[in-house]
């Protein structure tokens, strides 16, 4: 399924050989398919009230036609913000460019509060409408638009890369195209640190610490801001490769530039938007390299500071203070915080959040059989019931 972190719990293969199976979700039926060569019907689940497969009638899809649907669907979702074809000429007006920019901040609000799912289809179809008005733009209209329009692409293609979807790598790739395009430095910098986060979800720590040092390039000529966030991620790589020295000191560069961010782009604004920003970062490294107490005394201080209406954000965070607290061998406190985290995880649709609590079940698998391990299965049961 190209998908690294595919997995199926042993709780759901279980359940699957049991004798009420329930039914599965649509990726775990196309797994099982690819298996057997069998639908889901056809091993036992019990299909919804009202269900019918499509092709019912038909023969089964053969393994080339199913991954034409595939292919169609990326497609299709990632094409969905791309007009084809030639645009007719219009004029276009610089006060568009305002226009998307308010509009921008709105929608890095609403992320915090909602998840992915909700806003895709809006950010990506504003994003559709800055593509058509750029090929008919001239001049500063259109580089302006351009420089708007990299900004809308990097906040796709994180929704995307929080929801778990493979879209995410077209919009990273799509942010650095037109921020080349724009001519502007501090993006084209700022759309490899996006690249850079994608590695950060691969593993790949070499990757990232290259691609921040990649936008570190010339750095005289950078905007503090910019500086700041290569070095976070440049931290999360070394993180990665297990190098805590080099996370302290990336944390530590970062720390003195932060108070010199004053500018006023519309994108990358996180180390000023998020609360305890760089407190956060470390946290998260800290928690990479298995320093369990360090992170939680982290953690707690930052869940001070973070609003309830930052859902999305605080389950993240949260999810992260149990898994801290499990490798600190507090396991009952493990438990108690992922019951907070269950909820959110269900509501916003964050495959961000669902990982991280797939990395503490993960931690808490020694003491799977002792009361608190069952306890903690019961608890994630909403989220590993909905996938």
């Amino acid at each position: 399924m190209d998908d690294p972190y595919f997995e199926v719990l042993p709780r759901t293969r279980r359940r699957w050989e049991s004798a009420c199976p329930g039914w599965p979700r649509e990726d775990y039926a196309t797994a099982l398919h690819a298996g057997f060569g069998r639908w889901p019907e056809d091993l036992g689940f019990e299909p919804p009230e009202g269900w019918a497969r499509a092709d019912a009638v038909g023969d089964v899809q053969s393994t080339a036609e199913a991954d034409e649907v595939t292919r169609r669907t990326f497609v299709s979702v990632t094409a969905a913000a791309l007009t084809a074809g030639p645009i007719p000429s219009r004029h276009v007006d610089p006060a568009l460019i305002t226009y998307v920019e308010e509009q921008l901040e709105g929608h890095y609000r609403a992320d915090t509060m909602l998840g992915p799912h909700d806003l895709i289809v809006t950010v990506s179809a504003q994003y559709e409408l800055i593509d058509r008005l750029v090929r008919s733009a001239t001049g500063e209209t259109m580089h302006g638009l351009l420089r708007i329009g990299a900004a809308y692409a990097a906040l796709v293609g994180w929704l995307y890369q929080d929801a778990g979807d493979l879209a995410a790598m077209f919009w990273r790739g799509g942010t650095q195209e037109v921020a080349m395009r724009s001519r502007d430095r501090q993006l084209v910098a700022y759309s490899l640190i996006n690249q850079a986060q994608v590695r950060v979800d691969l593993g790949d720590g070499v990757g990232v610490i290259d691609l921040c040092e990649a936008a570190l390039e010339e750095e005289r000529g950078l905007a503090a801001k910019v500086r700041v966030l290569a070095r976070c991620w440049g931290a999360h790589g070394a993180a990665l490769t297990g190098d805590r020295t080099a996370v302290d000191e990336m944390l530590d560069q970062a720390g003195g530039l932060l108070g010199r961010v004053d500018d006023d782009l519309p994108w990358g604004n996180a180390p000023r938007r998020t609360p305890g920003y760089l407190e956060v970062q470390r946290a998260t490294c800290y928690g990479r390299l298995g320093l369990g107490r360090e992170a939680g005394a982290l953690w707690d201080q930052v869940l001070t500071e973070v609003p309830e209406a930052a859902r999305r954000d605080r389950g993240v965070f949260l999810a992260r203070r149990a898994h801290a607290a499990a490798a600190d061998d507090d396991p009952d406190r493990a438990v108690d915080v992922a019951r907070e985290v269950v909820q959110i995880a269900v509501d916003t649709g964050s495959l961000r959040m669902r990982r991280e609590l797939d990395a503490l079940r993960r931690a808490m698998r020694p003491r799977q059989d002792a009361a608190v391990g069952r306890a903690l299965v019961k608890a994630l049961e909403p989220v590993t019931e909905r996938g």
